[in-house]
Formats: C-alpha cells, sequence, structure tokens
C-alpha cells in the first residue's frame, strides 16, 4: 500500500496522520488523508483544489511539478511526504 507522511511542521495547526492507501495516484490517497481528518484539506489544497503554494509533495523522492489535477501515479509501495515549504531569508 502506499504510504502518506506529513511533515511535523502541518502538526502544529492540526492532526495529520499517516495514511496507508491502495490509491493509485495522489489525488485519491490525499482524500483517504482528508477522511481521516477533513480539518487537514484546507491546509493541503486551495479552493480550486489544488496544492497550495506553500505545500510541497514528493512521490518516492522526487518532488511533484503539476499542482493541479493531482493525478500523479503511485506504486503499490510508494512513499508520500507531504509537506509545508519554509519560505524567508
Amino acid at each position: 500500500m502506499a504510504r502518506l507522511i506529513f511533515t511535523q511542521q502541518l502538526s502544529r495547526f492540526t492532526e495529520v496522520p499517516e495514511v496507508e492507501t491502495v490509491a493509485n495516484n495522489l489525488r485519491d490517497a490525499l482524500e483517504a488523508a482528508f477522511q481521516a481528518n477533513p480539518t487537514l484539506r484546507s491546509y493541503i489544497l486551495d479552493e480550486q483544489g489544488d496544492l497550495r503554494f506553500h505545500v510541497v509533495v514528493f512521490i518516492d523522492g522526487k518532488r511533484i511539478m503539476q499542482r493541479s489535477g493531482l493525478r500523479d501515479p503511485l506504486g503499490s509501495n510508494s512513499q508520500v511526504y507531504i509537506l509545508q515549504a519554509l519560505s524567508g531569508g
């Protein structure tokens, strides 16, 4: 099963469950996490359902570049890291 791991930065705002799912794409995997904690959706996605500007997702060590659609494929053993990107100087 694919595994979603939310980094600790997000846990300051809401519960961030570690989710295992049989979803075969990122969008469906995120939906499984939102079922575990509906509040998480507003921290990850904007009003159009796209990744928020300061959220970064890595699938099996590779950063996804498309912020909309989120149909990136997941393998049966994929590890997905969702983190809040830090900005500033």
